[in-house]
């Protein structure tokens, strides 16, 4: 068999294969949509119905009655903003200072901020719940979003894709008698969009779903973020409003999310292969 043939088979069964997964990776999604559309009543018998009737809105109207669920988006959408904007900002700085810039112990210094990543959140939540108490900044918006700003993850991600973009850009700049604040600016953080799009849709996605933190930091209502917010509408599962009013809830605070990672998605392939050079 011709060689071009037999590739484009193996690559047709590739397709099939990854369509495969992609349908399966989907169907608890599905299934979810599918029962937030769906009377709570008619779950109290029947779970394992998809596309059937009866169908019905009363879940999603019963979130937009809850008083302060608009509030609690407002709260997301600043606190998810001013966390990924923090975010790129240090991230950047860092990572164009550890690519670039020459200063004793940076080997060192970078290890330690790689450190990072191996720390479990969840493990200084105790330390910095005492911290952010004795600084008062419990139910602020500060609290939820200061924490945050510390991301080992976005250091390595700008400083590798600093390292992939030559230094003959800047050499050519500083021969200007450009700064090299100035040549970072202008010239090299220009190059970094893609990266910075992946890094603040992570960031953003991050702070979007978190839980723990402001279950932990926010204890008045009107502080609650929309995950927060809308668990704190279920007191108890097992005497909850119903199935499909969980559903709508996990539907309405996902679709935000969903509509950034679709706008920016272009860029994830872009940042990933630039970090992959050396």
């Amino acid at each position: 068999m011709n060689p071009l043939l037999r590739r484009g088979w193996f690559d047709r069964i590739v397709m099939a294969a990854l369509t495969l997964l992609a349908l399966a990776w989907m169907a608890p999604l599905l299934w979810v949509l599918a029962l937030s559309f769906k009377p709570n009543e008619f779950l109290l018998r029947h779970t394992d119905v998809f596309l059937a009737p009866p169908y019905t809105l009363a879940n999603y109207l019963d979130i937009l009655q809850t008083s302060q669920v608009f509030r609690w988006l407002g709260n997301s959408a600043l606190v998810a903003l001013l966390q990924t904007v923090g975010v790129l900002v240090l991230s950047s700085l860092a990572g164009y200072g550890f690519a670039r810039c020459e200063f004793p112990g940076r080997r060192v210094l970078f290890a330690v901020v790689m450190f990072g990543l191996a720390v479990p959140a969840q493990s200084v939540f105790i330390p910095l719940h005492r911290l952010f108490s004795e600084w008062n900044l419990q139910n602020t918006i500060a609290g939820l979003a200061l924490p945050g700003l510390a991301a080992p993850f976005g250091v390595y991600l700008m400083t590798q894709y600093f390292k992939a973009i030559p230094a003959e850009l800047e050499e050519a700049a500083m021969l200007d008698n450009a700064s090299r604040f100035k040549t970072f600016l202008t010239i090299i953080l220009p190059l970094t969009l893609p990266a910075q799009a992946t890094l603040g849709i992570f960031t953003f996605l991050a702070c979007w779903n978190d839980y723990l933190w402001p279950l932990v930091i926010a204890t008045q209502p009107d502080m609650y973020t929309l995950t927060r917010g809308l668990a704190s509408t279920q007191t108890n599962f097992a005497q909850s409003e119903g199935l499909g009013f969980l559903m709508a809830q996990a539907v309405f605070a996902g679709v935000p999310a969903l509509m950034l990672y679709l706008f920016f998605q272009r860029h994830l392939v872009t940042a990933v292969a630039g970090t992959g050079k050396s």
